[in-house]
């Protein structure tokens, strides 16, 4: 596997452990709805949280945040709207983004919730 895969999956179970101890539900990971992958799908209380990781080995680039592309908010949406509708769910939904990024030795997080809007 890839260097940037592998940090990319690192990324994926530090954000899924840090979002069970914030006390949200795991319903799903990596789901997939034709081209586009829901990176975590979570629960908190009647909010379905839709969570793209991004994991960076540095901010050298950017932050993690800036490289959520306006294609990649578009088929989240289309995703969700799917999972939704085929698992019947009365629920909020809203889009968070799990920044991390390592710093040294250490890997720092940052979970934006409502991190973006779509309309």
């Amino acid at each position: 596997m890839a260097e940037h895969n592998e940090l990319g999956k690192l990324g994926e179970e530090l954000a899924v452990d840090f979002l069970q101890k914030n006390g949200y539900e795991i319903l799903e990971t990596n789901w997939v709805f034709q081209k586009a992958e829901i990176d975590i799908i979570a629960l908190k209380e009647n909010t379905l949280a839709i969570v793209e990781v991004k994991t960076r080995s540095s901010i050298e680039y950017g932050l993690p945040q800036d490289f959520v592309k306006p294609k990649k908010i578009q088929l989240l949406v289309k995703a969700v709207n799917e999972y939704v509708i085929f698992n019947d769910l009365d629920v909020n939904v809203r889009f968070d983004i799990v920044a991390i990024y390592k710093e040294g030795n250490e890997f720092k997080m940052e979970h934006l919730e409502d991190a973006f809007f779509y309309f």
